[in-house]
């Protein structure tokens, strides 16, 4: 399935409950990132695929755990993480997302939250912001997904915290002047 097809929300929430299940049982720390850790908090629904932040010394044991509960797991030439298939829907385990580390640091940040009545860590706004800022490039120049995040969430954001740890990054200036010109956020804005 390409990364752009439409997944019904229903089958990513079932992929990410199957998911989740899987690692927690297996004793594989992890926390959910991207777009449905936006989600969980209120944020753009989600139509794509399920992220899950796991350390990279974990790599084997959720492979394993997540082929062991029937997923089809497949090892995509990216060395940064895998993916596994339910029903149409696909979870991309991730062991180092772009500008962040999954670590003790991260689960720290992170949150245990319902999602769809599981409890869950759920990776924090800013480590999300921050990776999907830093993943930007001349061929990847997706602003559309941080942007609905802004938009939706700009009150629990540590905006100081997202322009602190994406500085040198040419694409994450172009988004703050973005979202600065658009009113979405103020310099000024302080969250939390």
């Amino acid at each position: 399935m390409g990364s752009n097809e439409v997944v019904e929300l229903e089958q990513l929430v079932a992929a990410l409950k199957k998911a989740a299940a899987a690692l927690r049982d297996a004793e594989v720390p992890f926390a959910l990132g991207g777009g449905f850790a936006a989600w969980a908090r209120g944020g753009p629904e989600v139509d794509h695929d399920v992220d899950l932040l796991v350390p990279p010394r974990f790599a084997e044991r959720a492979a394993a755990a997540l082929a062991g509960a029937g997923l089809n797991v497949e090892q995509p030439p990216e060395e940064w993480l895998l993916k596994a298939h339910d029903t149409g829907a696909t979870v991309d385990v991730i062991f180092e997302p772009s500008g962040v580390r999954v670590d003790e640091a991260l689960f720290e940040r992170a949150d245990e939250l319902q999602v769809q009545a599981m409890t869950m860590p759920v990776a924090s706004l800013e480590d999300v912001l921050v990776s999907k800022l830093l993943a930007l490039n001349e061929q990847e120049l997706h602003l559309a997904g941080p942007l609905e995040i802004a938009r939706a969430l700009r009150e629990q954001v540590d905006w100081e915290d997202v322009w602190r740890r994406t500085e040198g990054s040419p694409f994450a200036a172009a988004f703050r002047t973005l979202v600065e010109q658009l009113g979405v956020v103020r310099r000024d804005m302080k969250a939390r």
